[in-house]
């Protein structure tokens, strides 16, 4: 899943997927030394019979508007179409999948959601059946049918129109690489879903997916009614089953979320619905909100920003209170398409990187961006840290003039003086053009000819996300957060040749043979796979470098003082936002 702050990001080009029991109300998940990697170990955990209603916190109360200012700009809120870390838990106030994560104790905990369990899986693998809960309506009263969730499934193929949500569907379901969605001719005879009856939702693979009870607590996964799809417009006026829906969306700019009447909590294990909407304000000024936040003066009390804490506000912090802390599934990095930069540059290219400088003008602060020398984060089950010469997420690269001038002879030698590195970056974002103007100063004092592209912030994640654009650095995904507590969810997703076309590629690789190992450890037994995906880790950095791990990122987020029982959500490093409330109304 591709990480959300465009802010934070920034870089890497200027940013981008386990018992019951009610959160604490204190907001720090641990306390951590700067720098140190919290929340241990992700496991796979699953409650198969946790029902509804979710256990309100204790000292909950209900009433009021929250207001989120966001520095990050979401593209898209169409749940086909999402596949950031930030609309992901955004679009869980108001789309409810066939199963969910209930964070218990500060651990991920997979239940069911609209489903009435978590799948029975057939002998061969092939085969997934899930009962469906009744009753369920969406928020104009109107019945959730089986159909409604076959038809979400088959919406997800229509992958040159939803280009930038999930594509495991394509790889994994029966004809998944022949099927393109129901707006074609016969798009309605997909034999991948069938719907017995109208409590009754069976998938059909093409290879065994053991972890498709995770993949299925996608937005993707959520119903949709096919006489209400407008397809791009969707998003404006979706039909929604959680605790909240949409009363207005100004794309990049704002949305507002009300009540939605028909949410039943006795069916949802998982949200709350304490306060009485949300505010989501985007493309905001990161320095002046995340200010606004800690002296939470007047409305800005019920304010949060779900960035980390920029470095520089940390002397304002008094109350510790008003940061939300905890671990991340995901790993930041600085990606180079690999079909543009030969490898011996792009070797060159880590030479270079000014690592220390980046993070500091990025305001990352030791508690939020832990060095990385991997690509597989930390809280990855089996990880096995591992550090390559010159690859550990640290150093001054071209910022020293030695060894920017040891990177121009290099490439002088390799007759590749002046090859040009080109990015995207904010242009409308303080932070951001203050990482361009560093990033341009080391590459260019390196030998290289650099062209940053300023863009506004509201088109970047597009721009950045167009596999095949007119860029060799910074493309997206640069930074990934694991689908669930699994290798397999992040190593082929962003490796493999096929993710060129499936829009998921970091650095572009087209190599048979990687292809090949990465498959030969994918169908291994859980057991022995989870160590052999270490050595494919290294194997990539080793031998074909098409990324450079920067950081692993651990949230830090500040929240206004009336702000309570704010929890990270340790699966994709977002505040939990229907656990939210306000301590006065």
């Amino acid at each position: 899943m591709q990480w959300k702050r465009l802010t934070v990001v920034a870089t890497t080009v200027l940013l981008a997927a386990v018992a019951c029991g009610s959160p604490s109300s204190n907001n720090n998940q641990g306390d951590r030394k700067p720098g140190q990697l919290g929340g241990g170990t992700q496991q796979k955990i699953t409650d198969p019979t946790a029902k509804g209603p979710a256990a309100d916190a204790p000292d909950a109360r209900k009433g009021g508007i929250i207001t989120v200012l966001s520095d990050a700009t979401p593209d898209t809120f169409d749940p086909t179409n999402t596949f950031y870390t930030d609309g992901t838990a955004i679009e869980k106030l108001v789309f409810r999948a066939l199963t969910q994560y209930k964070i218990v104790d500060k651990k991920p905990v997979l239940v069911p959601d609209l489903a009435a369990d978590l799948g029975t899986r057939s002998a061969d693998g092939l085969t997934w059946t899930f009962k469906l809960k009744s009753g369920i309506k969406y928020h104009d009263g109107t019945p959730v049918k089986a159909e409604d969730y076959a038809y979400a499934i088959k919406r997800s193929f229509a992958h040159e129109l939803y280009d930038a949500g999930p594509s495991y569907q394509l790889q994994y379901f029966k004809d998944g690489g022949k099927y393109k969605g129901p707006y074609t001719e016969n798009g309605q005879n997909y034999a991948g879903v069938e719907t017995p009856d109208d409590r009754t939702l069976i998938i059909h693979l093409a290879k065994p997916f053991d972890d498709l009870p995770y993949y299925a607590s996608f937005p993707m996964f959520t119903p949709i009614p096919q006489a209400k799809d407008t397809k791009k417009n969707y998003e404006q006026k979706p039909m929604t089953t959680g605790p909240y829906q949409v009363a207005s969306y100004t794309a990049g700019s704002e949305l507002k979320l009300t009540k939605n009447p028909n949410w039943d909590p006795n069916t949802d294990p998982v949200r709350h619905q304490y306060v009485d909407g949300f505010t989501f304000r985007f493309g905001q000024d990161k320095l002046k909100v995340q200010r606004q936040v800690l002296s939470s003066a007047g409305p800005d009390a019920n304010a949060l920003n779900y960035s980390d804490l920029d470095v520089s506000l940390l002397p304002e912090v008094k109350d510790r209170s008003q940061l939300v802390t905890g671990p991340t599934p995901c790993t930041i990095m600085f990606t180079m398409d690999s079909r543009k930069i030969p490898l011996e540059v792009r070797r060159l290219v880590a030479k270079a990187y000014p690592y220390d400088g980046l993070r500091l003008v990025s305001g990352l602060t030791p508690d939020s961006a832990v060095p990385a020398s991997t690509i597989l984060p930390p809280t990855m089950p089996g990880f096995e840290k591992f550090e390559l010469p010159g690859l550990n997420g640290t150093g001054k690269g071209a910022s020293d003039p030695a060894i920017a001038t040891e990177v121009k002879d290099a490439l002088a030698k390799l007759g590749k003086a002046d090859f040009e590195l080109s990015w995207y970056f904010s242009n409308d974002d303080q932070i951001a053009t203050q990482v361009n103007q560093l990033r341009t100063q080391a590459f260019t004092a390196a030998g290289f000819k650099v062209r940053s592209i300023g863009v506004p912030k509201a088109r970047i994640r597009a721009l950045r996300g167009d596999q095949n654009g007119p860029v060799n650095t910074g493309k997206d995904p640069a930074g990934w957060c694991a689908d669930w507590p699994e290798p397999t969810s992040v190593i082929p997703v962003l490796f493999k040749s096929d993710a060129i076309d499936l829009g998921n590629s970091s650095g572009q690789l087209q190599d048979k043979a990687l292809d090949a190992e990465i498959e030969r450890v994918a169908a291994l037994p859980p057991e022995q796979r989870v160590k052999e995906w270490t050595k494919v880790d290294r194997l990539i950095l080793e031998k074909y470098l098409p990324v450079l791990p920067l950081y692993y990122p651990q949230d830090n987020m500040p929240i206004g003082k009336n702000i309570g029982n704010a929890i990270s959500d340790p699966t994709i490093g977002v505040i939990e936002f229907s656990s939210l409330f306000l301590k006065q109304p």
